[in-house]
């Protein structure tokens, strides 16, 4: 595996709301029974997210926030169909992964009719013509572009897509490959008190992230894709979920995942790492998805990181939140805007329970 990346760029929805804030807007979904609001409060808190962007939220024109689309859990009116989730998606993913790709194009200072394939990433909508064909039209793409979707993954899936488009790559060295992800996790709030519900309306939140990439060459300064490995993790499927229901797409998660992920993580990093040499002390930073901070904390304790490695981390987490498989290209592209030192390890978890790990030189 050879793949290296010309151009990253990210985006997220033009407005955000304060985690506090959040909080509240929970409570008026009856995530919390009465007289229990303290309680949710200090869920949000915990997640150590400052704010988060929604693509449905609105202006209200005296800087704080609104939105519409969910009605209070006290009123008559019926929660939003999976049918009307989607339809919405079908209106805001195109436009938010097109403002990704177009940053990663012009990062990369290539011509968009330049990228003979497209790989696509998403796990919160559906709709066909997809967002795929909306970047052809809106960046102009060739019509010949070759396009590819990865759907449903979870929190990993843009790893899945960048093994999608290293493979492309290295069958032809000529082809530039672009990849983007976009998440529309807020069309999927719950109502309710039921505790994965309460915890992802607590974490998730919308973005898109993108990168340009190409065969690597020996002149490249370029991030280079260098390993990749999976590995679903035994007796784990019942841990973590994400199912369609009538209103919208329903999380499972339990509580044991951190510790699951923990007690595995040290296998997998030797499996990565010890084929070319290296071991975790050489590792000289780290892009871990923040599935959450007790995610981030059983990573950093089961591999003796310390505080430091996971700052870039913990840094998207707090300033956008868990934007599902757009979330690891925001930490990476950080991370090369501020000349991190290579080699990277680069991992996220997601349903099955699976872990992707991949390693940048």
């Amino acid at each position: 595996m050879n793949f290296s990346i010309l151009g990253i760029g990210s985006a997220v929805p033009p407005r955000s709301i304060l985690q506090a804030d959040a909080a509240r807007l929970a409570a008026s979904f009856g995530n919390a029974e009465p007289g229990r609001e303290r309680a949710l409060q200090a869920i949000y808190r915990q997640t150590r997210i400052r704010s988060r962007g929604s693509v449905l939220l609105e202006d209200p024109g005296d800087g704080g926030y609104r939105q519409s689309f969910f009605p209070p859990a006290a009123t008559d009116a019926s929660v939003p169909s999976t049918a009307m989730r989607m339809r919405r998606y079908a209106d805001e993913a195109s436009p938010l992964a097109a403002r990704a790709a177009s940053a990663a194009i012009a990062n990369a200072k290539v011509d968009a009719e330049a990228v003979t394939h497209l790989v696509t990433c998403s796990c919160t909508g559906f709709s066909s013509p997809g967002f795929d064909l909306a970047l052809v039209e809106s960046l102009g793409l060739s019509r010949a572009v070759a396009r590819t979707h990865v759907g449903f993954m979870g929190c990993h899936g843009a790893f899945n897509a960048m093994r999608v488009a290293a493979a492309f790559a290295a069958a032809d060295p000529k082809a530039i490959v672009l990849v983007a992800c976009v998440e529309l996790c807020s069309l999927h709030f719950q109502y309710g008190t039921r505790a994965d519900g309460v915890v992802a309306n607590s974490i998730f939140a919308d973005g898109a992230g993108a990168i340009v990439g190409r065969a690597g060459r020996r002149e490249d300064e370029a991030w280079r894709l260098s390993a990749q490995i999976s590995c679903v993790l035994p007796e784990s499927a019942d841990l973590m979920g994400w199912t369609i229901g009538d209103s919208g797409f329903e999380m499972t998660l339990s509580p044991r995942v951190p510790d699951r992920i923990a007690t595995t993580l040290p296998r997998l990093l030797d499996e990565l790492l010890a084929p070319r040499g290296l071991s975790v002390a050489d590792v000289a930073s780290w892009a871990v998805h923040p599935g959450g901070p007790r995610v981030l904390a059983g990573v950093r304790d089961s591999l003796g990181l310390g505080s430091g490695p996971l700052w870039h981390s913990e840094s998207v987490l707090a300033d956008h939140g868990n934007m599902s498989s757009a979330t690891i290209l925001f930490i990476l592209e950080r991370l090369i805007r501020d000349g991190a030192a290579r080699p990277c390890v680069a991992m996220a978890f997601g349903p099955g329970l699976t872990a992707e790990l991949a390693l940048f030189e």
